[in-house]
């Protein structure tokens, strides 16, 4: 028996928690924003992780003071995104309890990527078939640090809130699993925080 027995249901961030796809994030940015005529700094960047496209977008504008609206900027790093997810997909050691407990326990994903998307990278990592729920950013209206994507997440598995383990990465995800009063694993550590 391992820690992981005593929650009723999972639920995994997907974007550099399952698979290794925050450098193709980062790519899909950089070439949109040479596109429009600026540059996407590597470690600001990263500060962004679980932050839905259109969120980052509306960041950008802001900092640059571009003359364009976050879902059109969104969309095209969206777009871009979606070209390089078509390539190589690396799967990342959080699968393997993904793998454990598959038709075990409840499972879903809990991500700031576009459903469509994430179904596609699931599906390019041999992963989808393990997950009961994928909540995308499409899902909800408040995206990671709050924690709407991870309490619809426990609503569609049927699971209260307090049962739930989350795998995450990324600061907001963190924040945003504490927030709907749920554990959560730091992958990038493999501790509980």
């Amino acid at each position: 028996m391992t820690d992981y027995d005593k929650y009723d249901a999972l639920i995994f961030d997907l974007d550099g928690t399952l698979v290794d796809s925050m450098p193709a994030h980062y790519q899909a940015w950089q070439q949109t924003a040479a596109e429009y005529g600026f540059e996407v700094d590597e470690a600001w960047y990263h500060t962004r992780g679980g932050s839905p496209a259109w969120l980052t977008a509306q960041s950008l504008i802001e900092t640059f003071s571009l003359s364009v609206e976050p879902q059109v900027l969104a969309d095209r790093k969206n777009q871009i995104f979606s070209e390089l997810a078509e390539m190589e997909v690396v799967v990342l050691p959080a699968a393997e309890v993904a793998k454990t407990y598959a038709g075990r326990k409840p499972m879903a994903i809990g991500t700031g990527t576009l459903t469509d998307i994430a179904d596609k990278l699931l599906k390019k990592a041999g992963l989808l078939e393990l997950f009961d729920v994928v909540v995308g950013a499409d899902q909800v209206d408040a995206h990671k640090p709050s924690p709407d994507t991870f309490l619809k997440c426990a609503e569609l598995l049927s699971v209260e809130s307090h049962q739930c383990l989350v795998f995450e990465d990324a600061p907001f995800g963190i924040q945003a699993a504490k927030a709907a009063g749920m554990d959560v694993i730091d992958v990038t550590d493999a501790k509980r925080v």
